[in-house]
Order: structure tokens, then sequence, then C-alpha cells
């Protein structure tokens, strides 16, 4: 249970900590729940700045860079997907080029449908629902492997 959007943001930095690169995390909510709050915490969480982190609904993708304290260049830590404005088809994945377009980074989608869980399975679920004013319970699972 968070209480506040800075607890959801804290939450998606522990839960950031177990990614691998080759992690694709769905965020499940209802319109407002919180999930691009959480995804902020998650680019956190990876080493890129929060602060960068907006609803990518009419970008449709958004990639957040950040540099590691150990080598210092700058490398993608996170794909961030909503397909909440895109009609759930394979065809207008195609054109986006996915899933070759989004490797070598977790890969957080917002709005997944049926198009995208073929295309791109998740590997992490985390379903995200208001309960109160300010409080959201968020259940996050590992998914297959």
């Amino acid at each position: 249970m968070t209480r506040s959007e800075e607890e959801t943001e804290e939450f998606g930095r522990r839960v950031a900590g177990g990614l691998r690169p080759s992690d694709v995390v769905y965020l499940v909510g209802d319109l407002g729940a919180g999930k691009t709050c959480l995804a902020r915490g998650l680019a956190e969480g990876l080493g890129a700045s929060r602060r960068e982190v907006a609803s990518p609904s009419f970008a449709i993708l958004h990639e957040y860079a950040g540099s590691s304290p150990a080598d210092r260049r700058s490398t993608i830590r996170m794909r961030h997907l909503d397909l909440y404005r895109l009609p759930d088809s394979p065809a207008e994945l195609e054109v986006l080029g996915l899933p070759d377009s989004v490797v070598g980074a977790p890969v957080v989608v917002e709005w997944p449908g049926q198009a995208v869980t073929r295309a791109l399975p998740p590997t992490m679920e985390i379903r995200i629902v208001v309960v109160s004013d300010g409080a959201r319970r968020i259940v996050s699972r590992r998914v297959g492997a």
C-alpha cells in the first residue's frame, strides 16, 4: 500500500533494483492510478533522471538514459511505452518496430493489450488499484520463467 506519489515512486525504485535488461514490465491500472508515477520511480532506480519521465501517451515511446558512476557513459536505462491511444493491433505494433526496437534495457508498458502481449510478453506485471484518495494497493508478480 502506498499513500502518496513519493511512496509510489519509492516502490518503483525498490522494484528497479531487481530488473534485468531483458525484462518487460506491464503497468496495469485505471486512468489516474499512478502508472506514470511508478514509472518515474523505476527510471530513477535504473539510473535515469526521474524529471524526464512523463506519460508517453502522444509519443508512444520514450527512452530514458543515464550514466553509471563506474563508467560515466550515458546509456539507455529504460524504455517506456504507453499504448493507450494505439489500437490493439499487431499491424500498429509492427509499424513501431516492436519488439525489435526495445532490446537492451527494461521495457515498461502502460496499457498493454493482447497485441503487445504477443509481441512483448511480460516478465513482470505490476497492478495498481486506487483504494482511496491518494492511497494505492500495488501488487507485483513475476510472470513465466
